[in-house]
């Protein structure tokens, strides 16, 4: 996947770590010196309850944040696959209809950044289990600012961010304002809590919509939501994003030869659902039922007939290696293979892999994610998971 960025005059190419919003960790990356500075020396983690926005399945887990002074509450994806904090300005006005939009002329504390440069991002996908269209992506222009900002009570002045003054009709119909991104490099909001003392990670607690009480902790770990130990895997080392080199890939217990190659995969908390190469997917899918087909309706889907899931095992484990060389899985349930009917056809099911037609490292979301507790370690280049409770 790629994005493509103009800024003023030129045109940068950047690689993404995400399907929807695919970060660039060098394009919004910045020097500490540049970073916000806290009100108080001794930040202490904090919880920040999510709600679950579902649509048939389990799609995107938001919080809200404050920014501006007085505070101007918004609702944002706390985004793994993304350095990018973005929410809409007043500018915005038919494309962020559904959306709650800053008004700056109300902050006291707000801040142009007048660095000559507007920004014009490309993206493969909105939000959702619909998977990339790379020849009719969707796109938003915005503008760099800063303003304060909180999150959970901790309150950063001078946090800078972008301002949204269009975007496609995708993005319009999401229940959520904007994405605050908490790539591998603590930056913005984040960064400048860390560089004031708060431990470099953060911790998921995404849950299911039946079960909810979905909750971001950061600075910490909260024991509470999970039982058994934590193990912990170092992330791939330069490779910008949080992924892990997985050896192994078993179905209902079998492999093949080229699931049992090394696979780095991405693991992004605002992608939906699974997102692999082609070849990938269909390795999977061979192992739980040769009735599992593109759907070329929708393309980069899958599925099968909905009368056919009921008695259909499809047990997903992925193998990885924790700290200490043990090998451990993660665990895509039976439960996740159908994400529903198709609106096109109520008879057939999609299934939770998509594939795209592009060189890129496998992504893995929601899915998998809403069944661990999950701890992002930025300081010591780790990433936990633990069943939850």
């Amino acid at each position: 996947m790629h994005l493509f960025v103009c800024l003023a005059l030129s045109l940068v190419h950047l690689t993404l770590a995400r399907l929807r919003e695919l970060t660039t960790i060098t394009l919004i990356a910045r020097s500490l010196e540049k970073r916000g500075r806290l009100t108080r020396r001794t930040p202490r983690a904090t919880s920040v309850p999510l709600r679950n926005y579902i649509l048939g399945t389990d799609l995107q887990w938001y919080g809200e944040i404050q920014v501006g002074t007085p505070p101007q509450t918004f609702t944002v994806v706390f985004d793994t696959g993304s350095d990018t904090f973005g929410i809409p300005g007043k500018n915005c006005t038919s494309s962020c209809s559904n959306q709650r939009i800053f008004d700056w002329d109300k902050s006291s504390t707000y801040k142009y950044i007048d660095n000559g440069e507007g920004l014009f991002l490309q993206f493969a996908t909105g939000v959702g289990v619909t998977p990339a269209n790379s020849s009719d992506p969707d796109w938003m222009t915005m503008w760099e600012v800063s303003d304060t900002v909180s999150v959970g009570g901790l309150t950063v002045p001078e946090v800078p961010f972008y301002l949204i003054d269009f975007q496609s009709p995708t993005f319009g119909q999401d229940p959520f304002d904007g994405i605050m991104g908490l790539g591998t490099e603590p930056d913005s909001f984040f960064g400048s809590l860390v560089a004031q003392g708060l431990p470099a990670l953060f911790s998921f607690y995404l849950t299911p919509h039946s079960i909810g009480n979905a909750e971001l902790t950061l600075g910490g770990i909260d024991h509470s939501k999970f039982k058994g130990p934590m193990v912990f895997s170092p992330i791939h080392p330069n490779a910008g994003f949080w992924s892990l080199i997985s050896n192994r890939v078993v179905v209902n217990g079998k492999t093949t030869e080229s699931l049992s190659q090394p696979h780095r995969f991405i693991f992004d908390s605002a992608t939906s659902n699974l997102v692999f190469p082609k070849t990938l997917t269909e390795s999977i899918y061979s192992l739980i039922s040769p009735d599992i087909a593109p759907n070329a309706a929708v393309p980069g889907t899958y599925g099968i007939p909905c009368r056919q899931l009921k008695s259909l095992p499809a047990v997903v484990d992925f193998t990885f290696t924790s700290t200490t060389g043990e090998p451990f899985n993660l665990t895509l349930p039976t439960t996740e293979l159908s994400i529903g009917p198709f609106a096109s056809n109520k008879l057939l099911c999609q299934t939770v892999i998509n594939a795209f037609d592009f060189q890129f490292d496998p992504i893995i979301g929601g899915s998998l994610l809403k069944h661990y507790y999950s701890t992002w370690d930025a300081g010591n280049k780790t990433m936990g998971f633990a069943k939850t409770n």
